[in-house]
């Protein structure tokens, strides 16, 4: 039987170890193979771990409902060669308050991933306006900074307060009652081909028409765009580059084409692959 490994943002306790877990399960019936989970500190030396060989697949988190992109994710895959999404996973994310804390009153400080404080933002702005909010690395990791102290908070999941032991004062706080977010399940191998294909790209220049032109060849060919994202490419202010998504494979003829005729508009064209999404209606 085969051994996969697969990287993740930990402490064991994320919203990225149920995503990577959910990949285990799914590898397990398709492949018949044992899986090993990863931790790692960050989403970067997640997806370094597996694109160095250290792994077999890194989960990581792309999008959120409620805050839009994980740009360390985008802005590391731009960095990286190699990767390629083998499937898109989407979970629903219901947030709880967890502290030592006797009731809301006694808090002082709040601490969570940003994307977790984001999705809370209006609660806590209603419920404990005058709290200090201190982001962290993970939803996990902020558990591990209540440490017996009465006057703190996480935001994180009602998985990860059984994990360790912490009470829940309030379930859920998250703003949007339909919170999820989409991960992608990377690794070195060639992608799967599916429905939907991720790339991105930056122009030669920053004139006038400089993105349209390859959208422009995208909407000629009929091919639909379900995202389309701005990052800065780090190297001057104005300068940037294009994350999107379309609605189709790189394997049909149009999309072929299309990616050939837009090498020519852009500097550097980068096609992430072709995979299909899955919703996961399991409750985090």
């Amino acid at each position: 039987m085969s051994l996969f490994s697969i990287a993740y943002l930990g402490p064991a306790g994320t919203y990225a170890e149920v995503a990577a877990l959910t990949w285990g399960k799914i590898l397990q019936q398709t492949a018949q193979a044992e899986t090993v989970l990863v931790p790692c500190p960050s989403i970067a030396k997640a997806l370094k771990a597996c694109q160095t060989g250290k792994t077999d697949f890194v989960v990581v988190p792309v999008e959120n409902s409620t805050e839009g992109s994980v740009t360390q994710t985008l802005d590391t895959l731009w960095q990286l060669d190699g990767l390629r999404i083998q499937q898109a996973l989407t979970l629903p994310i219901s947030h709880a308050l967890i502290s030592l804390a006797y009731e809301l009153a006694a808090i002082e400080t709040v601490y969570s991933h940003p994307q977790a404080l984001a999705q809370c933002q209006l609660w806590l702005e209603k419920q404990l306006p005058d709290v200090k909010l201190i982001p962290v690395n993970s939803t996990a990791e902020a558990l591990q900074r209540l440490a017996g102290n009465t006057t703190t908070a996480a935001i994180a999941s009602q998985r990860s307060a059984q994990m360790y032991n912490l009470p829940i004062l309030a379930h859920p706080i998250n703003d949007n009652p339909d919170n999820c977010t989409r991960f992608w399940v990377l690794s070195l191998q060639p992608s799967p081909g599916g429905n939907h294909t991720s790339l991105a790209f930056s122009v030669p220049a920053n004139v006038p028409g400089a993105l349209v032109k390859p959208l422009q060849v995208l909407a000629d060919r009929g091919i639909n765009l379900s995202r389309i994202e701005s990052r800065p490419t780090k190297r001057s202010l104005g300068d940037y580059l294009f994350f999107i998504d379309i609605e189709a494979g790189t394997d049909q003829p149009n999309v072929e084409m299309a990616l050939q005729e837009i090498q020519q508009y852009t500097e550097t064209l980068k096609t992430f692959g072709s995979y299909e999404i899955l919703s996961v209606t399991e409750s985090l």
